[in-house]
């Protein structure tokens, strides 16, 4: 009868075996890092390859000196604020108007040309100032998306993303960024002149007179139920999309929100609270003592210019719309599908609702 292996015999086999199969396969992992790019070796979110001293996550938009002497005019500034829009020659005159009244606020500046034209501001006394960044038929949306990243634009206390055709005749950027502060407010818009405003769609961002700051509006007309009990938009809680303002915080969020294939920025609006640092009655709010002018100047895509085929008259600002209404339903779709699929996702301003409906329950 044979005799098998001892047993403490046997255990030395097995240990042994182990210690080659973990050396062998630390070998293979050492070399799979080692074909690796070191920008892809991360540890707790840093590059492991670099020493932490090094390493810079952010950026910003200002301009530097080429070399030490030299000096950008008029850069020597704290900019605690950014102007981001989209611009087309044609409303040269009034994006200068614009500028101008955020410049001496000591705001930086970066215009998104739409239209392939960033020689004809050349002449303008601010223009090399400004960041110019160009890309043909590209909405701010677009714009925005790529090339004011979180990190890039992490220094500015507060984020201007504004359309050109906009009336500032009586806005004052530094006095409304004193009232936001002051109000504690997220997100923000200037409330618009109803006497001059030819392109008004919500009641919401009509000025009141009587008021420095409103968050939310009564209206009982249609469908509308717009009361102290409103929660959410378009009765509270809500800007438009045409000249809002993002805190640092809020604009990280609200990158992330912006759909990188939707670029009108359709449906936005609607969510532009769930990312107002709380409760966005409270974090979100029109600014009524520096308001502003929309004129309502159709530009990118053109003035309803019409452009003929040997089989149709195209109106490219029709397509445009229609365009913008086809991503507006992609974008409430991609938003319930998300909230579907997410099960650890909780909507906070549902739970409001109903803790405060449990509050009324409690007190009757």
């Amino acid at each position: 009868m044979k005799r098998g292996l001892p047993f403490g015999l046997l255990t030395l086999f097995s240990g042994l075996a182990i210690i080659v199969f973990t050396r062998i396969r630390f070998e293979h992992l050492k070399m799979e890092a080692g074909q690796r790019s070191f920008f892809e070796s991360e540890q707790d979110g840093e590059l492991v390859r670099l020493p932490k001293g090094m390493i810079r996550s952010t950026s910003d938009l200002e301009m530097k000196p080429l070399w030490e002497d030299s000096r950008v005019e008029g850069k020597d500034r704290n900019c605690s604020a950014l102007l981001a829009m989209a611009v087309g020659i044609s409303q040269k005159q009034n994006v200068d108007t614009i500028v101008s009244k955020f410049l001496l606020e000591n705001i930086s500046v970066i215009l998104f040309h739409y239209d392939g034209n960033v020689d004809g501001w050349h002449d303008l006394e601010w223009s090399h100032n400004a960041v110019h960044i160009l890309a043909h038929n590209q909405t701010k949306w677009w714009f925005a998306k790529r090339f004011l990243h979180p990190d890039v634009v992490s220094i500015y206390d507060y984020i201007f993303l504004w359309d050109e055709d906009l009336g500032v005749e009586n806005f004052h950027p530094g006095r409304y960024l004193q009232i936001v502060t002051s109000e504690g407010l997220e997100i923000s818009q200037p409330a618009l002149d109803p006497e001059q405003s030819s392109d008004i769609h919500h009641r919401i961002t009509v000025r009141n007179k009587m008021k420095k700051v409103h968050r939310r509006v009564y209206d009982f007309r249609g469908s509308l139920n717009c009361s102290d009990e409103s929660k959410g938009p378009p009765c509270t809680g809500w800007v438009e999309g045409m000249a809002p303002v993002f805190s640092r915080a809020a604009w990280r969020c609200v990158w992330h929100l912006i759909q990188n294939d939707l670029i009108h920025g359709w449906g936005l609006d609607m969510k532009l609270g769930y990312c107002a640092q709380g409760d966005r009655t409270e974090k979100v709010g029109v600014i009524d003592s520096e308001y502003i002018v929309h004129k309502g100047i159709p530009s990118l895509g053109g003035a309803s210019t019409k452009m003929t085929s040997s089989h149709r008259t195209l109106d490219l600002r029709t397509q445009v719309r229609r365009q913008s209404t086809a991503e507006l339903e992609k974008f409430k779709n991609r938003w319930n599908q998300a909230v579907l699929e997410d099960e650890n996702w909780n909507d906070p301003f549902d739970q409001q609702r109903r803790k405060n409906s449990d509050d009324e329950h409690q007190s009757i």
